[in-house]
């Protein structure tokens, strides 16, 4: 090390600080706290007070995740229900060494059946890695069906599964298909690979065990697997990856992430301890993660890799509508609101929504609070119905009723029966309506009903919004789905640099330890800028 080599200005030092593939040393020099690549030499008259290693993204979290899905970072974007987490997505993410689920929740099986088809045309079988969500629908379990035949038919390799409270017989059926004896040293192979995401350790305990052996049964005896496969199935847990969901969009129990993680791996080492198997389950984190700190503490509490959600929506792929991802490029951190769920609206069950630039968390609240206290549409005091048909649902009710009940006799004729016998699950039906066609004028970018966007989203988005404002990444038009995932990788890499120079005791002051994205660039140069700074 030669004393030019120490940079002692902010600046320097944060310049040495970012070069995440060389090692770096923090230096007295007479009274001068410095930095640099050189190690000091012992009679420089140079002390060495901390040392951090290189720090590649690429080394952070699970290196058997990475290896495991093929990917070059243990980092995952979740599925986003409606195409939302779509093909362009998944894709760009795949081939930028990610993985990426696609979001069939809520589509049809033409629809799922198209987008895997493009999936595999393009990212081939088995060369790039990415995966398709399964979401638990206990009201309409033929979906389940839909969807795990097309995932079979066109050879997907691993499974989100999300939302799930039960083992049901066509998730078991697509894990179970997927083992293969093995004569290697584990015995069997697991080329259908599961990942999934829960919020309750409860729940996490059903997929640290292997499939149930009646379940296992029942599909062996309708020929839907082999003999050997139920067999090979009590040797091997239901999920490679466990992720833990904490205060998310959508769906979610709003948990901390502090509590949760730590909870489900501690299960995980207890279950392992008494069924060993050949390689661990291994636990993700997800929910609030939108800043690199946030990625940071998750690696920390031994995240084996981390999913985002919000963040990708605003992002040039999601597949939703250009006011939407501007509505969420101005969200803060407590700019969300719970409200009811469409898929299990009389269950109570409520989702996490954006509730800047809409009413609609309002209107869902006033939807089911009338079908909570009241046995029908009938029912309904004169007040109320009118101001669910001018201010809500902007239509008579028994219009909306009637397009219900075509899609029912369509999709749920046995729905449509029993909506016409009860009238309490008729209003349901016809108030689901609503719910379910916000999410659909958002994707669409509906101006007439832009007070009434379903738009899922979690405080991640506003803690990612307040991350870059004043650079390149504040445009909405320019958060390509890689470079978000890039400099939230390359930011968490900085910050874990710095957190364990300041666990040896090292202090550096803000200017130097806070993680730089690329300014924003006035014109067509900001493509460019954005782009140079995510592989620097």
């Amino acid at each position: 090390m030669t004393p030019n080599s120490v940079r002692y200005d902010p600046d320097g030092v944060h310049t040495v600080l970012a070069a995440l593939d060389r090692p770096c040393y923090i230096v007295d020099r007479g009274g001068r706290v410095g930095a640099t690549h050189d190690a000091p030499a012992l009679d420089s008259g140079t002390t060495a007070l901390a040392a951090a290693a290189p720090q590649p993204p690429e080394r952070l979290g699970s290196a058997e995740f990475r290896r495991h899905h093929g990917v070059r970072y243990a980092y995952m974007a979740g599925a986003m229900a409606g195409g939302i987490s779509s093909e362009d997505l998944v894709i760009a993410l795949a081939r930028g060494g990610c993985l990426a689920s696609f979001g069939s929740a809520g589509l049809s099986g033409d629809r799922v059946g198209q987008a895997l088809a493009r999936l595999e045309r393009e990212l081939g079988r088995d060369q790039a890695p990415y995966a398709c969500n399964l979401i638990h629908s206990p009201m309409a379990p033929n979906l389940e069906r839909t969807c795990v035949d097309a995932c079979l038919r066109h050879a997907v390799r691993c499974v989100e599964a999300s939302a799930f409270v039960q083992l049901t017989p066509d998730l078991v059926r697509y894990r179970l298909a997927g083992l293969r004896r093995d004569p290697g040293a584990t015995g069997v192979r697991a080329e259908h690979r599961l990942i999934a995401k829960v919020s309750r350790p409860e729940t996490a305990e059903l997929f640290l065990h292997p499939a149930p052996e009646a379940l296992a049964a029942d599909l062996v005896a309708r020929g839907l697997i082999s003999a050997e496969q139920a067999e090979l199935g009590r040797s091997v847990p239901m999920a490679d990856d466990i992720t833990v969901e904490a205060d998310s969009g959508g769906h979610t129990d709003r948990r901390p992430l502090t509590v949760m993680l730590p909870a489900v791996i501690r299960l995980r080492d207890r279950v392992a301890r008494e069924r060993p198997y050949a390689a661990p389950v291994r636990i993700g984190a997800a929910g609030g993660i939108g800043t690199p700190e946030a990625v940071v503490a998750a690696y920390a509490m031994g995240a084996a890799y981390v999913v985002t959600g919000s963040v990708n929506q605003a992002a040039t792929e999601a597949g939703t509508s250009p006011d939407v991802k501007r509505l969420l490029a101005g969200a803060g951190p407590a700019d969300c609101a719970m409200a009811p769920a469409a898929d299990m609206f009389e269950q109570g069950v409520r989702v996490q929504v954006l509730a800047r630039g809409s009413m609609f968390a309002g209107h869902a609240d006033r939807l089911y609070g009338l079908y909570r206290d009241h046995g029908g549409l009938a029912d309904l005091p004169a007040a109320e119905r009118a101001y669910v048909e001018e201010r809500v649902l902007r239509r008579p009710l028994d219009e909306v009723w009637k397009d219900t009940a075509e899609f029912l006799r369509e999709r749920h004729p046995e729905w449509l029966r029993r909506a016409e016998r009860d009238p309490k699950y008729r209003m349901a039906m016809v108030f689901r309506w609503y719910l379910a066609m916000g999410s659909r004028w958002a994707v669409a970018g509906d101006g007439e009903r832009r007070n009434d966007w379903q738009v899922w989203c979690g405080p991640a988005m506003g803690a990612f919004n307040s991350w870059t404002a004043g650079s390149a990444l504040a445009v909405p038009e320019q958060r390509r789905v890689t470079v978000i995932a890039e400099q939230l990788l390359r930011g968490s890499a900085f910050h874990s640099r710095v957190t364990q120079l300041r666990l040896a005791g090292v202090r550096l002051p803000a200017a130097s330890s806070t993680y730089r994205l690329p300014p924003a660039v006035p014109g067509p140069a900001r493509g460019t800028a954005v782009r140079a700074a995510a592989v620097r």
